[in-house]
């Protein structure tokens, strides 16, 4: 696993895990704005999260209509940032030690398909800043992450990165950037076409 310039990782299911804060933020918002018992738990998100924002809104509340569905999303986004900067999620083992490590052999920069904010809170909540160069978000490009992650590799000269990430939408994403892709398997999915494979966080010290 030598000779990548970089690591890029994705957010949820690979540095933390937040579903079940997230799922109570998101149903009393639902709650709110149409009036009905709409009631998420973190097992519905875990299914959801890696999509879009706008995918993800059109799978859990398809009944509305897509402006209905944005207004909503822009609700649940900004009372779920209120709430995380609060209550952040759980880091998975090993995070904080693991990423000290890599930081000193490697670049290190985040993608994720999150709204503005999300990933300055995880930084923030846990001084996780120092270790990473820059990031980009689907509420920075409003793009697929495929399309994210080349304009990350623009915008900081990376020729060859690798992703770190725990769903076949990932890999799917670093397929068509042509990215390699490691899979972070105690996350949140399932995935095929990766390069390598982790159990756990703290392994990607030894395979990089």
């Amino acid at each position: 696993m030598n000779g990548y310039d970089s690591i890029i990782f994705d957010v949820d299911g690979t540095l933390w895990y937040s579903c079940h804060k997230v799922a109570k933020i998101w149903s009393a918002e639902a709650q709110k704005y149409t009036g009905k018992p709409y009631c998420w738990d973190g097992k519905t998100l875990e299914k959801e999260f890696g999509k879009t924002m706008d995918d993800i809104m059109l799978d859990l509340v398809p009944e509305l209509s897509p402006a209905q569905r944005h207004e909503l999303g822009e609700r649940c986004y900004a009372q779920e940032n209120i709430g995380l900067a609060k209550d952040p999620g759980v880091l998975y083992p090993g995070v904080v030690a693991t990423l000290g490590v890599l930081a000193k052999r490697h670049r290190l920069f985040i993608v994720s398909n999150c709204q503005r904010g999300y990933i300055e809170i995880l930084l923030d909540s846990y001084g996780l800043r120092r270790c990473f160069e820059g990031w980009l978000s689907w509420g920075n490009t409003l793009a697929e992450k495929d399309e994210t992650i080349r304009v990350l590799m623009e915008r900081y000269g990376l020729r060859n990165p690798v992703y770190v990430g725990d769903t076949q939408g990932d890999a799917n994403s670093c397929a068509k950037a042509g990215v390699d892709f490691v899979f972070a398997a105690y996350g949140l999915g399932q995935a095929e076409g990766y390069v390598a494979k982790v159990e756990s966080f703290a392994e990607l010290a030894e395979l990089f």
